[in-house]
């Protein structure tokens, strides 16, 4: 029996790069980016691990149940960390962060969600971004929801990392995400001893044996169905325009909103429009 997602040819390395490639492109980005082979947990519980470790200061800020995983992450790797929460029908603002790094000068590492799928706010990013990098701290993104339905620009907002998933806005698979890298992060990842190494989670694996070699040589069979996927999902945005996708989450997110309100009784979670993310309204 014949059937089109059996017997593929395997999957290159040429065009695992490629779809690679097609992803930067999709983020604006000249950093880095690794497509990952599994869901956004991975690198974002992979970034966080090995850019942060004993010595680290964070400033973790909770918007949702994300940032409050983070924070965790953190504990365990041993760095200290000031939590910056706000309600979560709410977003935190770039002069909230301004002030914690101001009250607490030695941090170095700034953790962030753009949108919240759970709770349906979205975070100025743009200038929040500003914020950290005057104060020179590495900035760290979890973009997942937000790709696809609002613009997502880690270089042109100093994100040093910036981990998105295909299986939200951008309407793909769940089982593959991907993570772009400043060459500031690489080398936090490299001078970090606790780094994960030889690791499903080792962003450095990827970068010494992918990256450095030329990506001429996978580092394990990847999974060759979400890849396919991943590489049908960009293409369907490219062919349509990224700001044409973006337009009709924020139309759709629109339309949602003021059909709620009009069937009375119903208010939003996030009571103030410019807090509300296009990619889910609650």
């Amino acid at each position: 029996m014949t059937h089109p997602f059996l017997d593929l040819a395997p999957l290159s390395a040429g065009r695992f790069a490629a779809i690679e490639d097609r992803v930067a492109r999709l983020l604006g980005t000249g950093q880095d980016v690794v497509v990952m082979q599994g869901e956004a947990l991975l690198p974002l519980e992979g970034a966080i691990r090995a850019a942060a470790g004993p010595g680290t200061v964070a400033l973790n800020v909770v918007t949702g149940p994300y940032g409050q995983t983070f924070g965790n992450w953190l504990r365990d790797c041993g760095a200290t960390v000031h939590d910056l929460a706000v309600p979560f029908h709410t977003a935190v603002s770039a002069e909230q962060v301004g002030r914690a790094l101001a009250e607490h000068p030695e941090i170095d590492f700034v953790s962030l969600v753009h949108a919240e799928a759970a709770t349906g706010n979205t975070n100025p990013v743009a200038e929040i971004g500003e914020v950290v990098r005057a104060h020179g701290a590495l900035f760290y993104l979890d973009a997942v929801a937000s790709v696809g339905a609002e613009p997502v620009l880690p270089d042109a907002w100093g994100v040093d990392l910036c981990v998105i998933g295909a299986q939200k806005a951008m309407g793909g698979p769940a089982g593959v995400s991907a993570v772009s890298v400043s060459e500031r992060a690489w080398a936090r990842m490299a001078a970090n001893p606790n780094a994960p190494r030889r690791s499903y989670l080792s962003l450095l694996d990827w970068k010494e044996r992918w990256i450095d070699g030329g990506r001429r040589a996978l580092l394990h069979a990847p999974a060759q169905l979400e890849m396919l996927a991943l590489e049908a999902c960009v293409e369907r945005i490219e062919a349509e325009g990224a700001g044409t996708v973006m337009a009709r989450h924020a139309s759709a997110a629109a339309a949602t909103r003021a059909g709620a309100l009009a069937l009375g009784g119903l208010e939003p979670y996030v009571y103030e429009a410019k807090n509300a993310a296009p990619v889910a309204t609650t």
